[in-house]
């Protein structure tokens, strides 16, 4: 779910126990996805409707401009031939979530006729990064996607059309037979992206080595919590090899998988290996990720990718969206204490006093435009974290926000807040 469940809230065997037997055994109900069609203009007209503008929270998040088009990427990066950008996109979970929590938000954006993936990795994938260690091991699955879909993005140009014409024909189908769920199940691997990315595969023995010898953390496994300190590891698990790239595609990072995202772009050394994902990337969207510096191990990943300014020359445009409405001294101890987890105890010890989505400040969720100059900030209004209640454990690990969700707050994830901040792409 988040960074927070990594290192602080530890306190006792007991937490560690059920939030590994919580990570094991989560999965998501079915959701409802909307069957309209969004053309490209009238998401953009729906967005200045609703508001979904970008401003400001602080001194520190300047007012920018939202742009409503994708320029060709100016830096090519490597020996690749120049890419075109093509409006498709790789959706990256946030900590302890994985491909089925996002399947639903994926499917929406495929109906907005943006040919979306998701990292295809349960979310026990992630215990080898428990305590603050390395992501490598989550870069490996970015990477992985990433060049997929990549591979085949010069075929996915024409994808708004056909799938338009394939929910058209769907609904009319579904209306003839007075059946309109329907036109709501149709799937073909005509218009199912994720179909062309292939399974990764890793068991439970690669996890437990990954999980014993994977650098940093709490523990300082390999000798040092600092990134640059540490030792040249390669995860396990095989990776199929990709198609040569014949275009570019757009990243979305939820909560600790926008950093991580951001890592992913970077041309720099990180744990042995340099992924340069701007060669393949052309945007990048984080929806609630802790973006600030903050106090601890589980920060300091974060920090190393806040060392380095990316500015437009590396050819990849950025969106950092925050929720607000989730007020720290009134939507549960979860909430307070995740706020003063992003923010720094030794900063201000307490998280009553932020504002944000549930789980990350607004202040953390915006810090992006610090570090990536050009990016744009939009802040969406009684907007939640996550889908609490649509997850096994959402009752234990957050009963506050999951009463919230259950009683139809949204969260980024629903259509009418996808429609907000899509239309960006």
């Amino acid at each position: 779910m988040i960074l927070l469940l990594a290192t602080a809230p530890f306190r006792s065997l007991g937490v560690i126990a059920l939030t590994l037997a919580w990570a094991r055994s989560i999965h998501v109900n079915a959701f409802s996805t909307s069957s309209r069609i969004h053309s490209y203009n009238n998401l953009n007209a729906a967005n200045k409707a609703k508001g979904a503008i970008p401003h400001s929270s602080s001194n520190l998040i300047q007012r920018t401009t939202l742009r409503a088009t994708t320029n060709p990427s100016s830096h090519q990066g490597g020996s690749l031939p120049s890419l075109p950008d093509i409006r498709a996109a790789v959706i990256v979970p946030g900590f302890l979530t994985g491909k089925n929590e996002f399947l639903a938000l994926s499917q929406s954006l495929n109906n907005m006729g943006i040919p979306t993936v998701v990292v295809p990795m349960p979310n026990w994938h992630w215990l080898p990064c428990l305590g603050g260690r390395s992501m490598r091991p989550m870069l490996e699955r970015i990477d992985f996607t990433v060049r997929h879909l990549a591979g085949v993005a010069g075929d996915l140009g024409d994808f708004e059309r056909t799938t338009s014409e394939s929910l058209e024909k769907s609904l009319e189908d579904a209306l003839s037979m007075q059946d309109m769920t329907t036109a709501r199940k149709t799937k073909t691997t005509d218009d199912d992206p994720q179909l062309l990315i292939p399974n990764i595969s890793y068991n439970i023995f690669d996890c437990y080595q990954d999980f014993r010898n994977n650098p940093g953390g709490v523990l300082e496994v390999g000798g040092s919590a600092e990134v640059d300190e540490y030792p040249l590891w390669n995860p396990k698990g095989s990776f199929s090899s990709a198609p040569e790239p014949t275009g570019k595609v757009a990243l979305i990072g939820h909560s600790a998988g926008g950093w991580i995202c951001r890592a992913y772009l970077s041309e720099r050394n990180y744990g042995g290996k340099s992924y340069g994902g701007n060669r393949f990337v052309h945007s990048l969207i984080t929806l609630g990720s802790p973006h600030g510096n903050a106090p601890g191990p589980a920060f300091k990943g974060v920090e190393w990718v806040n060392s380095e300014i990316m500015d437009a020359g590396s050819g990849v445009r950025a969106l950092a969206v925050a929720g607000t409405g989730y007020k720290g001294d009134s939507s549960g101890s979860l909430t307070e204490g995740a706020y003063s987890f992003c923010m720094g105890s030794d900063v201000r010890p307490d998280g009553s006093v932020y504002d944000g989505d549930g789980v990350t400040p607004i202040e953390s969720a915006l810090a992006m435009k610090e570090y990536m100059p050009h990016a744009d900030t939009m802040i969406l209004d009684d907007v939640g974290h996550f889908c609490w209640s649509d997850v096994f454990g959402g009752e234990t690990v957050a009963p506050d926000l999951t009463k919230y969700h259950r009683e139809g707050r949204p969260w980024y994830g629903d259509d009418v807040i996808i429609e907000k901040w899509a239309g960006w792409l």
